[in-house]
């Protein structure tokens, strides 16, 4: 899988451009402020539809233009192909085409481009809140199982509802009469959220504890543990099964709930934990343990999307090798051997040797 070129019109601070790329590693340098992780963030976008950096498609476009593009040819599924995403300023809707022909959603061009992004926030996602552990894991799902992304759509859609019910009860009282369709459908929704989830981080854990073993040459022993409702006594149950413990837990949590105004317990509230050798990175881990297992998980996710789709995904390092020390810069150079690589970087002379330099400035 490569991105042979890209084409931006009005896109972040871009007026225009147009770049073709190396299969291997294309190097981008440049001074700060200069759209580095605007490149990176349109590659990605290109393949997902999702922006990195807003959840906003409508602060893509440049400020005061009438609309936005990107355009790129990818080698994949064994053939050149074309993706293009036209962005609006407003409320319009985004446009898609793939080789040229219109589509509706970002799940009709699923495993045209794949990417993996790792960016020096990701380097202590494990010490951080729950919600970025979970967004960790919904941008590699969303990728790797098109109905996983639709799913989410609809359980965020229907909590989003609950929580205005939840919210507006006292002023109209006859909303809670709904209330248990609500939690019903929730439930179904979330049950299959767990158990899509349950599968992926046996498998996230299953590769980054390789990677963490020749990372730390045999000293630690990674495991991550995956944590959601506490009545799901087995997320790899029937998803039926998954379905009626939620629901008992969602009615033990009715009263509270209404007191509170709000959804206190369901997969909104997911996360995992990664224990080295039985300690908790996120309670007791070192600024270099917490690096080194975050390296492991994100090269674990591009390794498993590999397996998955026989392709190697794009791998998208934005300035991250500078947050690095020698040792750990080395071994994620070293595991970077195959596939396409975009590396951003503040030092032009840094690693000039790694294959394609593209200068960006102003």
């Amino acid at each position: 899988m490569n991105l042979n070129n890209i084409s931006l019109r009005n896109f972040r601070s871009y007026d225009e451009l147009s770049l073709e790329f190396d299969a291997g590693v294309n190097l981008i340098v440049g001074d700060n402020a200069q759209g580095k992780t605007n490149l990176l963030e349109a590659i990605a976008y290109l393949g997902s539809g999702k922006a990195f950096r807003t959840q906003k498609s409508a602060e893509l476009v440049k400020l005061g233009a009438d609309f936005g593009e990107i355009e790129g040819e990818i080698f994949s599924q064994e053939r050149n192909q074309t993706l293009r995403w036209i962005l609006f300023p407003a409320a319009r809707p985004k446009q898609l085409y793939r080789n040229g022909v219109k589509k509706k959603t970002a799940a009709d061009i699923a495993g045209v481009l794949q990417t993996v992004l790792f960016c020096p926030e990701d380097l202590m996602v494990l010490k951080t809140g729950a919600s970025n552990r979970r967004r960790l894991g919904d941008t590699a799902l969303c990728q790797l199982r098109p109905n996983y992304e639709a799913a989410l759509t609809e359980y965020n859609r229907i909590l989003e509802q609950k929580n205005r019910i939840l919210k507006d009860r006292h002023e109209n009282p006859q909303l809670l009469d709904i209330l248990p369709e609500y939690n019903a459908r929730l439930c179904q929704v979330g049950a299959l959220l767990i158990s899509y989830r349950a599968r992926f981080y046996e498998g996230l854990g299953r590769e980054a504890a390789q990677f963490h073993k020749h990372f730390s040459g045999g000293k630690e022993d990674f495991c991550l543990e995956y944590k959601t409702v506490s009545t799901v006594t087995d997320p790899f149950a029937p998803v039926s099964t998954i379905n009626e413990q939620l629901l008992a837990h969602l009615q033990s949590h009715y009263r509270a709930e209404l007191e509170s105004r709000q959804s206190l317990t369901g997969p909104h509230k997911d996360d995992f934990d990664v224990t080295l050798s039985g300690m908790s990175v996120k309670a007791f881990g070192s600024q270099g343990q917490t690096r080194t297992a975050a390296i492991s998980l994100k090269l674990a996710q591009r390794e498993l999307m590999k397996k998955e789709s026989g392709e190697i995904p794009v791998l998208l390092l934005d300035d991250v090798l500078s947050e690095l020390d020698p040792g750990r810069q080395d071994f994620v150079l070293n595991q970077i051997t195959d596939g396409q690589v975009f590396i951003t970087c503040c030092e032009p002379g840094r690693f000039t040797k790694l294959g394609k330099t593209i200068e960006i400035k102003k």
